[in-house]
């Protein structure tokens, strides 16, 4: 089943089309979002149709940044109760937690992750947003979106103490790369990789300005009371951790096990109450990434095959023609 998102998550987008000059029914009317959903924040609407939404109001007014213009219409209160909890925690690391923790009720398809292993970019900590639906579809608007508000609200949390080095994308850039750039005053690294803000380490320990534990206590009692704790099961710890390490020496079952505190064969048997296996899980990952990197990409298949971890590029062909009945330069051509 498809996950839903709370109707709050759109906040601004009527603001910003009637701003442009558009009229948003049409488009709300072909994705079936009521329009009278989004004057209800705790409304539920596809995940899958706002995601539609925002790329096809990309589309029609020629705005290759929506994602990001849609952003300045937002404000920390999109996240509901949530927000009451991150905007009061001690420190950018707890209130990072508690996203992990209690996203959920904005959205089980929307996955923030934290990586405090040395990076792509010395002494930083990656911070990664990723819009999770099963299929192929385009997720780079409603990706820019979440990385923008990431990106606004940390700033928030952090004040004068945030640092962001460099910014990447799950996509290849829509418009300049210096309109990215401006708008998170960063670089934009060069390859497409993840929708991922790197930190500095002082900003993932900085404290919360005015954070108050009263208030986040208060918060979280009622987001217990209301919506209880998703726990997140041993296949999606997996998933996750493979997603990181995907292309590396480290992505083996020992190593992943080690990540989780696990054993292996702990995590085999979890994995196997579950209905699946390690290897199942990795073949889905690489399934998916294989699609979003062709897709929204233009790096060379033989870096692709790297990143994915295959030894050769023709290990790729053959993965994609199992997986999809093509070959990787004609799922590349579907999306030029």
């Amino acid at each position: 089943m498809d996950p839903n998102v709370r109707a709050r998550g759109l906040h601004g987008y009527h603001a910003l089309m009637q701003e442009l000059g558009y009229d948003p029914a049409p488009l709300m009317r072909r994705y079936h979002i009521d329009e009278s959903a989004l004057s209800t924040d705790d409304s539920l609407i596809s995940l899958r149709a706002a995601t539609h939404l925002l790329e096809a109001s990309a589309e029609l007014t020629g705005l290759g940044d929506f994602g990001l213009r849609m952003s300045s219409h937002q404000s920390l209160d999109v996240l509901g109760p949530l927000s009451l909890v991150i905007r009061n925690a001690p420190t950018v690391r707890d209130a990072l937690k508690d996203v992990i923790r209690y996203l959920f009720v904005q959205s089980p398809g929307i996955i923030v992750s934290v990586d405090e292993r040395p990076s792509r970019v010395e002494n930083t900590v990656a911070v990664s947003v990723e819009v999770r639906l099963p299929g192929s579809i385009v997720t780079r608007q409603n990706s820019d979106l979440c990385l923008a508000d990431a990106h606004n609200f940390l700033r928030l949390f952090a004040g004068e103490n945030y640092e962001l080095c460099a910014v990447s994308l799950s996509h290849q850039p829509i418009v300049n790369r210096a309109v990215y750039e401006r708008f998170f005053g960063a670089r934009l690294l060069e390859e497409p990789s993840s929708a991922t803000l790197y930190i500095s380490r002082k900003t993932f320990g900085a404290n919360v300005q005015g954070a108050n534990a009263s208030f986040r206590q208060v918060a979280e009692d009622y987001i217990f009371r209301h919506f209880g704790i998703a726990e997140q099961s041993a296949s999606e710890r997996v998933r996750q951790a493979l997603r990181r390490t995907l292309g590396t020496a480290s992505c083996n079952k020992s190593t992943i096990a080690g990540l989780l505190a696990l054993h292996p064969r702990t995590l085999q048997r979890k994995l196997s109450e579950e209905g699946t296996s390690f290897e199942s899980i990795k073949d889905e990952v690489r399934k998916q990434l294989a699609l979003e990197y062709l897709r929204g990409t233009r790096m060379p298949l033989g870096q692709i095959s790297l990143m994915l971890g295959y030894p050769a590029q023709s290990s790729l062909s053959r993965a994609c023609r199992q997986w999809f009945g093509a070959t990787p330069l004609e799922l590349r051509s579907e999306h030029p």
